[in-house]
């Protein structure tokens, strides 16, 4: 029998039958998946055959195939460094997620995931959050990080659960897809899903005054289908994201402004950091490149991972606000 993952808990599998039937699942044996080391052979998204158990009391299934995923998107294992957790497959689109002051996003996780999912052929649009709670700094924050991507040419959306502004042109960008919702712990993943689709009363929690960090609520990532013709993969909240195994040469492909000028670089393995004549300091240096972007560009070349389990807000805001003046 063949199904679609619906929730991954470790060791137990939420499968939806071709039926529309839930059936609880176990992995049989070890899977190896095209070499990559992770945690969660199996992940949310997968199409998978199992075979029904009719032993047990209750019916229970046993998955011993995983179909070829179309894409999925990866981090480092938070306590493995040198494996991998898959955060989910066969993604139609990644809506990230990004709030200002409660909890602080940084430029330099935007592009960490940005960089991820180019890599893995993913399209990310960028969902700024709680727009209704901006005094006038927080909107020129917001405002000046939208100008960036934009620029670059990601498509961004301005949303307020609580006013339900943008949340239609949202649903509307969902329509036929699987979407997967990624950000940090508390940028309000979970109670933009209940605006959307208020039958699903999914688990909330209220930002740390003391850290200004988001408290976990989903522990899983969990798929949804909802009632406009759209699944929904809410994911836990990710503190920081980590580089998975990419070649310092490729890293700025992923970068689409900087591919657009790599052709016009001197040196055809240009690094885009002491070399002369290279087209990115270039633009950079007539701010064509936003400066945080490069910041973020060098830091992923450098393999400045140690910091990626937390986030130097002061830091991106300081150096944002030299930038703008």
């Amino acid at each position: 029998m063949t199904g679609l993952v619906y929730k991954s808990t470790g060791s137990w599998y939420t499968v939806k039958s071709e039926q529309g039937d839930f059936i609880e699942c176990r992995m049989k044996g070890k899977f190896r998946i095209k070499g990559i080391k992770s945690t969660n052979p199996i992940a949310v998204g997968d199409v998978v055959d199992y075979e029904l158990e009719e032993s047990s009391d209750t019916v229970t299934g046993t998955i011993h195939k995983i179909h070829d995923r179309k894409n999925y998107i990866v981090r480092k294992s938070v306590n493995l460094s040198h494996q991998v957790h898959i955060i989910a497959s066969n993604i139609d689109r990644v809506f990230l997620l990004v709030t200002i002051n409660n909890p602080p996003t940084t430029f330099n996780f935007i592009d960490r995931f940005l960089v991820t999912a180019e890599a893995y052929g993913i399209e990310t649009i960028l969902v700024f959050n709680k727009i209704d709670t901006f005094d006038d700094a927080s909107l020129d924050e917001q405002l000046y990080m939208q100008h960036v991507y934009q620029e670059i040419g990601y498509k961004c959306l301005r949303v307020s659960s609580t006013e339900m502004k943008g949340i239609e042109e949202l649903k509307a960008m969902m329509i036929g897809k699987v979407s997967m919702f990624s950000g940090h712990s508390g940028v309000g993943k979970s109670t933009l899903v209940n605006a959307m689709e208020p039958s699903l009363h999914l688990k909330t929690k209220t930002i740390s005054e003391a850290s200004k960090q988001g408290q976990h609520t989903t522990t899983f990532a969990e798929m949804y289908d909802l009632s406009f013709d759209a699944k929904i993969i809410d994911t836990p909240g990710i503190k920081g994201f980590g580089i998975v195994d990419m070649e310092k040469e490729e890293i700025s492909g992923y970068f689409p402004e900087f591919f657009k000028l790599k052709e016009q670089c001197k040196f055809n393995n240009c690094l885009h950091k002491d070399e002369p004549h290279c087209a990115i300091k270039v633009a950079l240096e007539k701010d064509e490149i936003a400066w945080s972007r490069y910041r973020s560009y060098l830091k992923i070349l450098e393999g400045d991972d140690e910091n990626y389990r937390t986030d130097i807000h002061n830091e991106d805001r300081i150096i944002s606000d030299k930038t703008r003046e």
